[in-house]
C-alpha cells in the first residue's frame, strides 16, 4: 500500500497529513508509529487524517494520532495545517471550514495572509468532562486550581479541556522549568485517567506569556495550539491575563482570544507546507 501525504508544521509542531477521501488508507498503531519515526519513517509529532464526515452539518472529519499510535481528541496546530491542506489539495474551496473531531466540532477560518484562525470551542472546566479525578470546585473556586502530588511535591495546577485534557502549571521561567522531569509524571498522573498534556506557563504581562508543553504520546513539542488555549483560559480565570494574549512557544507565537466562560477560544497562527511525498506500508 502506497500512501500520498504532505509534511506540514505549525510553529515547528510537525505533522504528516493524509487525504483519506481520495485514496484508500488503512492505518493501525504499528503503521502510525512507523510513519512517525524520525529515523525509519517520515517523522512527525502527529499524523492527521482527512476523512468524509459522519454529519452533513460539517465539511470533513478530522482525526489525530500521536507518534505512539494513540488517537487523541483535538490538536490546534494540526487544525490550522488541516485547513490549508484541504484547500491546497482542492478538497474544498471554502475559507470557513467546519470539521468534526473526537472532541467536538470546530471551525477553521483561512485568512487572506494564509494565517488560520480556529474557533476551538468553549473550554470545559468540569473535572468529569476533562476528565480529571478532582473535586468539582466550579461553584466555590472559579480559578479551577487544584493541588497535584507529583514526586513528593504539591503542585498547583489548573485543569482545562480544549477537547483534550490539559494541566497548566505556573512557573517563574520556562527555561528553567523541569519540563523533562515533571512532564511525563503529570502526563501519566492517576488523577488524569485519559492522561494529560502538561503546560508550563510563565506570565510576562497581562498580554503575553511564554509556554512549554509536554504532550500526551509525543513528549515536549515546539508548539501546542490547544495547550496555548488552555494556558490562556487558566491565566484568565486566575486574573492574570487580558482577553487577547500573545503566546510565545519554542517554535514561534500564537494569538489567543478568550472573552468569558461562555465564549469560545479563538486561536490564530501560521501553517506551513514542508514537502509532499509517498510512503510504502
Amino acid at each position: 500500500m502506497r500512501i500520498k501525504f504532505s509534511k506540514m508544521h505549525g510553529l515547528g509542531n510537525d505533522f504528516v497529513v493524509i487525504d483519506a477521501i481520495s485514496q484508500n488508507v488503512r492505518l493501525n498503531p504499528e503503521k502510525i508509529r512507523y510513519i512517525a519515526d524520525r529515523h525509519f519513517g517520515v517523522g512527525c509529532d502527529q499524523i492527521l487524517l482527512v476523512e468524509i464526515p459522519e454529519s452533513s452539518a460539517v465539511d470533513f472529519r478530522y482525526r489525530i494520532f500521536n507518534a505512539d499510535g494513540s488517537e487523541v481528541e483535538n490538536c490546534g496546530n494540526g487544525a490550522r495545517c488541516f485547513a490549508r491542506f484541504v484547500r491546497d489539495r482542492k478538497l474544498t474551496g471554502k475559507k470557513i471550514i467546519k470539521v468534526e473531531t473526537a472532541g467536538g466540532i470546530i471551525e477553521l477560518n483561512v485568512k487572506d495572509n494564509e494565517l488560520v484562525s480556529v474557533n476551538m470551542g468553549i473550554p470545559r472546566l468540569n473535572p468529569e468532562q476533562i476528565p480529571f479525578a478532582g473535586e468539582n470546585k466550579a461553584a466555590i473556586d472559579p480559578a479551577i486550581t487544584y493541588p497535584l502530588s507529583v514526586a513528593g511535591n504539591q503542585l498547583l495546577i489548573s485543569a482545562v479541556s480544549m477537547g483534550n485534557p490539559h494541566a497548566v502549571l505556573l512557573v517563574d521561567h520556562v527555561k528553567t522549568a523541569q519540563v523533562e522531569v515533571l512532564g511525563p509524571l503529570i502526563e501519566n498522573h492517576p488523577q488524569f485517567p485519559a492522561r494529560v498534556n502538561a503546560g508550563f506557563m510563565q506570565v510576562l504581562s497581562k498580554d503575553e506569556i511564554n509556554l512549554r508543553v509536554y504532550e500526551r504520546g509525543a513528549g515536549e513539542t515546539l508548539a501546542c495550539g490547544t495547550g496555548a488555549c488552555a494556558a490562556v483560559v487558566a491565566g484568565r480565570l486566575r486574573g492574570l491575563l487580558n482577553e487577547k494574549v500573545k503566546v510565545n512557544l519554542p517554535g514561534g507565537s500564537l494569538h489567543i482570544e478568550w472573552r468569558e466562560e461562555s465564549s469560545p477560544v479563538i486561536m490564530t497562527g501560521p501553517a506551513e507546507f514542508v514537502f509532499h511525498g509517498q510512503i510504502k506500508l
